[in-house]
């Protein structure tokens, strides 16, 4: 069966949107509490635990252009390691399942346009890209049941993803009270430590050269 394509929005108005996320985080984007706020977010690295992360960030700058504009560093060192949500099979996952991978998270929903439209260029990223290095991790928020975000997987081709699902929108909740997040898709660079390298708001063309050379400086591929 050949696979539906998303909304169609033109590549303009996408870039448009990316843009317009851009300007919101540079704004705002990167400030990080102190304070933790439950699902292992906002958790401040402990003395030295991220400062490589804070290097890499600093030397990805320069990959930080054209259709990834938008990705921005924190101001402050940030683990991420303990944020959970769910496996294929139901099962209770962390960012540290994936310790040794530099990861791309995208919190997306079926009812976010933005994120639909995006969904293809990350599993064409992860189609690529993807190995014992690196790995897209897009957790599906929807509430409810998998009937949806199953359905969608199957009608767009989504086969490259693996399926990660926070039902309860933990992940997106805990990431907002953190200022990583003000609304969907949001995405972040989490370094093989599991900690935050840059984080965007906003859509992307995933599978632009732009996007792929971003990938390769942060895992080193």
């Amino acid at each position: 069966m050949t696979a539906k394509k998303p909304f169609g929005l033109p590549s303009v108005k996408l870039v448009l949107l990316a843009a317009v996320a851009g300007i919101v985080a540079g704004a705002a984007a990167v400030y990080v509490k102190e304070a933790g706020y439950g699902n292992g977010v906002g958790e401040m690295a402990s003395s030295g635990q991220c400062e490589t992360a804070k290097e890499r960030a600093a030397a990805l700058t320069p990959f930080t252009k054209g259709q990834v504009a938008a990705m921005a560093a924190p101001q402050a060192p940030i683990s991420l390691q303990n944020v959970s949500f769910k496996g294929p099979d139901g099962q209770p996952l962390s960012l540290s399942n994936f310790s040794g991978k530099t990861l791309l998270l995208n919190v997306w929903a079926t009812w976010c346009v933005p994120c639909r439209e995006e969904m293809p260029a990350l599993n064409a990223l992860q189609k690529s890209m993807g190995n014992d290095k690196f790995e897209v991790v897009a957790v599906n928020i929807d509430t409810g049941d998998d009937e949806k975000p199953k359905a969608f997987r199957a009608d767009y081709g989504i086969d490259k993803l693996g399926y990660y699902r926070d039902s309860t929108m933990g992940v997106f909740n805990a990431l907002k009270k953190q200022g990583l997040a003000f609304g969907l898709p949001v995405t972040l660079l989490i370094d093989d430590k599991g900690c935050l390298v840059s984080a965007m708001n906003g859509p992307a063309a995933w599978d632009s050269d732009d996007a792929k050379n971003l990938i390769k400086a942060a895992a080193a591929l």
